[in-house]
């Protein structure tokens, strides 16, 4: 019996295969991320979702910056163009993250995930990262592509500086990492696209928009409380605004933080 339980110790299939034993070894988060990793990119989802994002980028921010030519809008910064379109080309980013947790679920591939890694907030957590990752690369690029076109459509009716420039540019980086660590938990917490777009939908988009359309102070308030409204502030920092860049970032950070923290919870106590 001893020689049967040594030998089948030794046949055990190495950490990061499915079926493999979670010994907490110290790379087994790498190992995790890196698997994650090459599921992402293993479908065609994310690929359309990012030429998807940076066509979006590209017609918004022309068309943005066109109109403040054409109605001769007070010169502004170039980037601001770029910062606005977050308010559609977020949810290319929305489609991406929720793809890759909610895909699993579809094909019963989840199963090996979690055998792979049986520590739930690992494979959580990597799927995370690497959505945050993406993300924020991706956002990175848009804004400069949406720079660049915008200073175009502007004819001289926006300002360019380097720093805030680059610093708007890695704004609107950080906002899509944020909603793409926000998007993996609700995906996790709903296991379904249709659940976890209708509710990032509301979130992201319908609600802000039902807030500022009713409009009053009140009504703004809550607005600058969600996602969006607080992106904006780190995004399109202005004087009159009702808090600075750093409050704006741990304001969406806490959304996505409470997100990551629903999804881990459901995520064990209904597993797979």
């Amino acid at each position: 019996m001893t020689t049967l339980t040594t030998s089948a110790r030794r046949e055990d299939p190495p950490p990061g295969v499915p079926g493999a034993p979670d010994r907490g070894a110290p790379g087994a988060f790498a190992g995790a991320v890196a698997g994650e990793w090459t599921k992402l990119w293993s479908v065609r989802a994310p690929y359309l979702c990012l030429l998807a994002g940076l066509a979006i980028t590209g017609v918004f921010t022309y068309y943005y910056a066109s109109i403040a030519r054409i109605n001769e809008h007070p010169v502004q910064p170039v980037g601001n163009a770029a910062a606005s379109s977050a308010v559609l080309v977020q949810f290319t980013v929305v489609v991406l993250a929720t793809v890759a947790v909610t895909s699993e679920y579809a094909t019963g591939s989840v199963r090996a995930s979690l055998l792979s890694v049986p520590r739930r907030h690992r494979v959580h957590a990597a799927k995370a990262l690497v959505a945050a990752v993406v993300a924020f690369v991706a956002g990175t690029t848009f804004a400069v592509v949406g720079t660049a076109v915008a200073w175009t459509g502007f004819g001289g009716r926006a300002s360019f500086e380097a720093g805030p420039a680059a610093l708007q540019v890695l704004a609107v980086g950080l906002y899509y990492a944020l909603v793409a660590v926000l998007t993996v938990g609700v995906a996790f917490a709903t296991r379904h696209p249709a659940g976890a777009l209708s509710i990032l939908a509301t979130l992201l988009w319908a609600l802000p928009s039902i807030l500022l359309g009713l409009g009053g102070p009140a009504l703004a308030v809550l607005n600058d409380q969600l996602p969006h409204g607080a992106g904006e502030h780190f995004m399109r920092p202005a004087a009159d605004a009702p808090y600075g860049p750093v409050p704006a970032v741990l304001i969406v950070a806490a959304w996505a933080v409470a997100a990551h923290l629903i999804g881990l919870y459901v995520l064990r106590r209904r597993d797979a």
